[in-house]
C-alpha cells in the first residue's frame, strides 16, 4: 500500500495540532508537546526486527521512516496519543519483564471479538493459583500479552499496543497490564489510528476551511462521522463514530438536532452513548432524557452527569434522595456519592441508611463520602456506630473521616477500638493515633484512663 498522502497529510496535521494547542491542554500534551524526534533508517529497523525475530507492520514503519521516532517526554515518548508514542525499541517490557523478545514473537492471542469467557480463561491459571511461582507468573504474562508491542502510556496501568502478528496484525488495541479486558481501536492500522487522534485536537472551523482534509478518520468533521454512521449496519463501527463524536470539544446545532433525533430513535448501547454526547453539548436539552432514563440506569445516568455535566449535580439532588432505595450495586452507589459530593449540600441524611448495608464496600463508600461532608460533626452517632463495624476496613476508614472532629462522646469509642486492636492490623493503629493526639492520648495510654473523666481543657483529667 502507498502511504505517501497520508504521510504527508500527518506531517501537516501535527503542525496544526499543536498550533490549535498552544497551551498544551489536549491530555497528555504536556508531556510530549507534540515533538516527534528524528526518523529511524531501514537498517535500525531490520536491525530490531532480526534482534526480535519479527515483522513490525507496514503503516508502524512508514510513521518511524517517514515521520519520526522518540521525543522529549520523560519516557522519551514522541508526541501522540495520551502520553505518547515510544522510540523503536525502548519500554519493550511494559507488560513482563522477563522473556521479552520470546513473547513479542509468538502469535498474539487476543482479538476484537474475544468473549469475556475467553478472556477470564487466559488469565484462569494466575487468578485461581494463589501459590503461582514469579517464573510462572511471567510465563503466564507472556501467553496473555503475546505478539503486543507496547507503543505507548496512557496513564496508570494502561497503555496502547501494536499487534505483531496474525490476522489482526497491525491493529491498535488498548491494554490494562492489570489484566482487565483489552479493547481494540476502529482503525485497521497505526497510521490511521494516528491520524484520527490528530483529527481530534484539530477544531472544527480550521476542518472546514479544508474539509478534504479530514474525510479520513473517525476524529474528522461530524457530517463525515455520521455518512459513515448510517452507512453501517454494524453497531461497533456506530459506536466508534459516536465515540468521534463525543471527543469532540464542541458541536454545531445542527448536529446536536441530529443526535437528539438518533436519540429518540435508538436503543441499548448506542442510546446510552448519544444520552452521553447529548449530555456533554447540551445539558439543557438531555436534562428532560437523563431524567427519564433514571427509569431504566440510574447508574449510566449517574456517569453521564459526572463525567460531561459535573457542574449541574446540584439539579439531581432530589432526583438522587427520591431514588436512594433504588440503590442496590456499589457501582451505581459510588456514582452517587460522587454527585453528591459535588452538590455543596448537605447530603449526610441520604447516606446514613448506607451505613448499615449488606455489602461492606457500600458501607465504605458511605462514611468516606460523610467524612467529606463541612457539618460531619453532625453525624456523629453514625460515625461512632462505624467504629463497631464488622470489617477492618469501615472502621480505618471511619477513623480516617473523623479527621478534624473532636467530640468528647467518641473516647469512649476509640478506647474500645484500642482494646480490640493491641496490635496494628490494617492501618487501624496509625489512624486511630492521628485521632487521638489532639486528646493528647495514644492507643496505650486511652486503655489505662477512665474516659468518662477525661476531658481535654477542662482542670479535671
Amino acid at each position: 500500500m502507498d502511504y505517501l498522502n497520508q504521510i504527508e497529510r500527518i506531517k501537516s496535521k501535527l503542525v496544526m495540532a499543536k498550533d490549535a494547542d498552544k497551551n498544551l491542554e489536549f491530555f497528555g500534551a504536556a508531556n510530549h508537546k507534540y515533538f516527534v524526534g528524528e526518523t529511524v533508517s531501514k537498517k535500525e529497523i531490520s536491525d530490531f526486527e532480526k534482534e526480535y525475530n519479527l515483522e513490525l507492520p507496514e503503516a508502524y514503519k512508514e510513521f518511524l521512516l517517514h515521520v519520526g521516532n522518540g521525543g522529549i517526554s520523560d519516557s522519551n515518548s514522541a508526541g501522540g496519543p495520551y502520553y505518547g508514542i515510544y522510540a523503536l525499541g525502548k519500554n519493550t517490557n511494559e507488560f513482563i519483564y522477563e522473556n521479552t523478545k520470546s513473547y513479542l514473537k509468538e502469535d498474539c492471542k487476543i482479538s476484537p471479538k474475544m468473549s469475556d469467557k475467553f478472556w477470564t480463561d487466559l488469565n484462569k491459571n494466575i487468578e485461581e493459583n494463589d501459590a503461582i511461582s514469579e517464573e510462572e507468573f511471567d510465563l503466564e504474562l507472556g501467553k496473555i500479552f503475546s505478539g503486543l508491542l507496547p507503543l505507548g502510556s496512557q496513564g496508570c496501568t494502561y497503555y496502547h499496543a501494536l499487534v505483531l502478528n496474525g490476522e489482526f496484525k497491525g491493529r491498535i488495541v488498548n491494554i490494562d497490564s492489570d489484566r482487565q479486558k483489552p479493547h481494540f481501536t476502529f482503525e485497521s492500522n497505526f497510521l490511521d489510528w494516528y491520524e484520527r487522534w490528530l483529527d481530534e485536537i484539530i477544531p472544527e472551523n480550521i476542518k472546514a476551511a479544508d474539509p478534504d482534509l479530514f474525510r479520513y478518520t473517525l476524529g474528522g468533521i461530524s457530517s463525515h462521522i455520521f455518512e459513515v454512521y448510517f452507512s453501517t449496519h454494524t453497531i461497533d463501527t456506530k459506536m466508534d463514530c459516536l465515540f468521534g463524536i463525543l471527543k469532540k470539544k464542541n458541536l454545531d446545532l445542527e448536529t446536536i438536532n441530529l443526535v437528539e433525533e438518533q436519540y429518540k430513535l435508538s436503543s441499548g448501547a448506542i442510546q446510552k452513548r448519544l444520552l452521553q454526547i447529548l449530555t456533554k453539548f447540551d445539558y439543557e436539552r438531555a436534562y428532560p432524557h437523563l431524567l427519564d432514563f433514571t427509569k431504566e440506569s440510574l447508574l449510566e445516568v449517574f456517569q453521564c452527569i459526572f463525567w460531561y455535566a459535573k457542574d449541574k449535580s446540584s439539579d439531581w439532588f432530589e432526583t438522587i434522595k427520591s431514588n436512594a432505595d433504588a440503590i442496590k450495586d456499589e457501582e451505581t452507589f459510588r456514582l452517587c456519592t460522587y454527585l453528591l459530593k459535588e452538590t455543596d449540600l448537605d447530603y449526610g441524611g441520604i447516606l446514613i441508611p448506607f451505613t448499615s448495608n449488606k455489602n461492606k464496600n457500600i458501607r465504605i463508600s458511605s462514611y468516606y463520602a460523610l467524612g467529606q461532608l463541612k457539618n460531619k460533626a453532625d453525624y456523629i452517632d453514625t460515625f461512632i456506630a462505624g467504629l463497631s463495624d464488622a470489617s477492618n476496613r469501615v472502621i480505618h476508614t471511619v477513623l480516617q473521616a473523623l479527621d478534624g472532629v473532636e467530640d468528647r462522646k467518641i473516647l469512649p469509642h476509640y478506647k474500645m477500638v484500642a482494646e480490640k486492636f493491641p496490635r496494628e492490623k490494617d492501618y487501624i493503629l496509625v489512624n486511630l493515633n492521628h485521632r487521638l493526639k489532639s486528646y493528647g492520648l495514644t492507643n496505650k495510654t486511652i486503655k489505662k484512663i477512665d474516659v468518662d473523666n477525661y476531658f481535654i481543657g477542662e482542670v479535671k483529667k
